[in-house]
């Protein structure tokens, strides 16, 4: 937990209000082994070669990169806005790859692909999206105007 202090307007004495990141912290690594199972997933469906190094690459870095804010939440430290803003970013573009990958955006390009692994891609890269959209917008908003962030 973390503790936040502010000032009342009207008395002026300061409050100290705590805030439960136990939730950021499990979805992080929810993202994380979402992240994992992209980076597994070419492996399990079969060879899709158009796929295999896109797959592999962007979800290693979403599973390190919102495996490094679980361990910043497990640390005591705030929510790395940046890094799960990154995180939401990779995690498009594993939506957005299945049709960009081939040159040309239609399905025509993915022969190589099995179709698991195109609604794997689909579903996994718009849940891991959303919650690191999530994580980033709640973890930005507890941050002080005015103050220095621990980062």
């Amino acid at each position: 937990m973390s503790e936040s202090t502010t000032n009342d307007p009207t008395t002026g004495e300061s409050t100290t209000r705590q805030r439960d990141s136990d939730g950021e912290k499990w979805l992080s690594g929810f993202v994380s082994l979402i992240g994992l199972w992209i980076a597994v997933s070419p492996f399990v469906y079969g060879p899709a070669t158009s796929m295999l190094w896109n797959n592999l690459l962007v979800g290693g870095a979403i599973f390190l990169l919102a495996g490094y804010n679980y361990y910043r939440l497990t640390n005591g430290y705030a929510t790395s806005t940046g890094v799960m803003s990154l995180v939401a970013l990779l995690a498009l573009w594993i939506f957005v790859s299945q049709w960009a990958i081939g040159g040309e955006f239609a399905m025509s390009g993915l022969e190589a692909a099995s179709t698991g692994l195109i609604w794997s891609n689909v579903l996994f890269g718009l849940v891991a999206a959303g919650l690191s959209a999530y994580i980033a917008y709640t973890g930005g908003r507890e941050v002080p105007t005015g103050t220095a962030a621990r980062t």
